[in-house]
This record gives structure tokens, sequence and C-alpha cells, in this order.
């Protein structure tokens, strides 16, 4: 599933000089309405592939994180063979919440702390009081509810849907939209990274304020001075992620992408030379931007938690030569820190005003903010029960 690399620009930037230069915004009640975001915890959350947790977080049999999906806890957990097992976090007895930690580690078998009903780690009721006087107990149906669940970037996307969609097409197509091809993401070999740094960010805002500022760069030169000395390009306003196959480039005294714009690591294997000195985002809907240069990758996992508050949880990760060796990455997580703290301050700036009066009808896109109408428009087709 791969196309010819591009970099084109999208209708906005070519549209004729009598296309209105103002289009309007979701209105103000779409960020701050609890029934809109029950509808979306219901029709997008639970109904799409969510990056929950990275694979490598769960490092041996019997390791788990239960991570919150809409309105579901899911427990992800690593069963005895090795492999990544997803399921609802719920006891099948009476409801009881199975694991109350956010992560751990078991033994071997994951057991209900109200009734000690015993599962082992693919599922299967295993032990429960008095169980061998209940001999048409059927333990696989009796079993943990499984979730879906498939392994890219390092990471696992689980998808609560009784008929997932399709992977290909709205996970990995993502990244075809956005770069041109697969093949300019596989050279980064993400799942053979290690993480070098882990940022948890509470922000209080609602997700799509946060995807919405993640998509432009019209703010760029006002909010992100070291990002715009490093990237010069975003200081004009467009974002890299305007462009199908654009990487914005590094300004030409910068040597690496750091907070001071001085060296990095060593060059990732396998990317090419028309992607070296170049940065690229990538957004996955519905909760998930990926970043690359040339010497790591950002991956930021969002989690939805009320209509005004979300939590970010924000991975660096880096050649495992590079952790392994102690080296200092401050300056890069630096630079990419900065820019998660001016942004999510932004974001929270602005949520007290989606109550407001004055944006009751919603507020309006500049031309090189276009493409987030675009985003939505995703997200009203997906409450109205249409689009993929």
């Amino acid at each position: 599933m791969t196309t010819t690399p591009t970099e084109s620009a999208p209708a906005a930037a070519t549209a004729p000089a009598t296309a209105p230069s103002l289009l309007a915004t979701l209105a103000g009640h779409h960020y701050t309405d609890p029934e809109i975001f029950r509808q979306e915890q219901e029709k997008i959350f639970e109904r799409l592939w969510f990056c929950a947790v990275r694979s490598a977080d769960l490092d041996k049999p019997g390791a788990f994180r239960t991570v919150r999906i809409g309105r579901e806890s899911v427990l992800i957990t690593r069963n005895r063979s090795g492999a990544l097992r997803a399921f609802l976090n719920i006891c099948r007895h009476r409801g009881a919440q199975l694991c109350t930690e956010e992560s751990g580690e078991v033994r071997r078998n994951l057991q209900c702390p109200y009734h000690a009903w015993t599962y082992d780690l693919d599922g299967r009721l295993v032990a429960a009081p008095n169980l061998q006087k209940m001999p048409d107990v059927d333990r696989i149906e009796r079993g943990l509810v499984p979730v879906p669940l498939r392994e890219w970037l390092g990471y696992a996307w689980v998808c609560l849907a009784d008929e997932p969609p399709s992977f290909e097409d709205t996970v990995i197509g993502a990244a075809i939209e956005r770069l041109g091809d697969t093949a300019s993401l596989d050279r980064y070999r993400t799942e053979g990274l290690a993480l070098g740094k882990r940022l948890t960010y509470d922000v209080h805002a609602n997700w799509k304020l946060i995807i919405e500022n993640f998509m432009e760069c019209y703010h760029c030169a006002t909010i992100h001075p070291e990002l715009t000395e490093v990237l010069p390009e975003f200081a004009d306003g467009f974002a890299a992620q305007y462009y199908v196959g654009h990487g914005a480039a590094f300004a030409e005294e910068a040597t690496g992408f750091t907070v001071d714009g001085t060296e990095g690591f060593g060059r990732l294997p396998g990317i090419e030379d028309t992607q070296d000195r170049r940065y690229y985002a990538i957004t996955v809907r519905p909760q998930v931007f990926v970043n690359l240069v040339p010497d790591h990758v950002i991956v930021h996992r969002m989690f939805p938690m009320a209509p005004d508050r979300t939590v970010v949880e924000c991975d660096w990760l880096y050649l495992p030569e590079v952790v392994d060796s102690g080296a200092d990455v401050s300056k890069s997580v630096e630079l990419f820190h900065r820019v998660n703290a001016q942004d999510f301050d932004a974001c929270e700036r602005t949520q007290p005003a989606m109550s407001s009066r004055a944006y009751r009808a919603g507020g309006v896109l500049v031309p090189s903010e276009h493409h987030i109408g675009a985003f939505h428009r995703w997200v009203t087709d997906r409450l109205a029960g249409e689009g993929a």
C-alpha cells in the first residue's frame, strides 16, 4: 500500500482568489458540552484504533498496564509466550475492576481483588472459590473480554469496536496521507528505538484544541522562538503538515534538532539523504502525533479524560546504543518540551473562551489553517455516524 512520494499543497493553498479567506471553526460548545464529549468517547475513541502503550514498557510476561479509552478501562499485558494481549479490565463475576493500578506485574495470573476470580494471561478463567463445584462453567466463555490489538511503530494499538476498521486504511493510511508512502516512515525503524525520556502533561483543555494546535503553525512565530530558530520556515506560518511529503528544513546554522541548535546524535541508519536535516510531523487520528527528525523520533499520545482535560504522554526515542551509553539527551528533549509547554499553555488559555458568548458561533481559520477544516468535518461526520 504505497504511492510515490510527492510534495504538494492542499486545496487551500491553490484555491482561486475568490475563495473566502476566513473559514468557520466548530462552535464553542463542541469543546465544552459533556454530551458531545460522551458522543466522541462512544463514536470516536471507542470505535477507532487507539495507541495505548509502548510495547517495550511491558518487557516480561505478567507485566501489565491499564489505559482509559473512551469510557472503558483496558488492560494490556504480556502472556507467557511473550505476546501482547488486551482485555476489558472487568472481572466477569460481578464486574469489579480487575487491576486497579496503572501498571504493575503479576507472577502468573490476574486475580480479582473482590471475590478472587483468577484469569491466566490469555484471559481464560482458571480459578475461583468453589469453581470445582460448578462443572458446567465454561472457563473460556467466562474469561476476560478480549480487545483487538495490533503492534506498529513499537506501540500497542487497540480497538474497542465490535468490528474494527481497517488498520491499514485508518492508521497506516495517515502516514501515507502525510508522507506520500509508508517507506518514508519505515526508514526510521521506530519499533527498534529505545525510550530516552517520557514526560506526561495534564492539559486542562479539550483534545480537539490540542490537535488543531499541532496541525497549524500560524502561531509558531508568536510562541515558539526556540523551534523557529531551528526550523525558520515555521515562522512564515505554514506547518509541515500542510504539504504532502514535505519536511521543514533545518536552519543553515543548526547542526541538530536541539534547544540551542547544537549537534544531537548520529543520523538514524536507514533514513535517506533527502530526509536528513528535516522535520516531519504526522497526525494519526484520533490521538497520536509522530515527529520525525534525523537522530530521534518523538511520539505524543493523547488520553481525553473530560471535555476540558486531556492527558498527553510524550516519548523521546533514540537508538538503543545512545540510551544504553547514558548519553545526555536533555538538549533534544528540552526543545520539544518547551514546544509542548508553550502549546499546552496556549490551549489552556483558549479553553475558558469556548464557553463565552463571544465564541458561541465559533472562530475562524485563516488560509494557512484551512486544512484544519477537514479535521472538523471528520469529527462532525463521525458523530453523525458517517465517515471512516
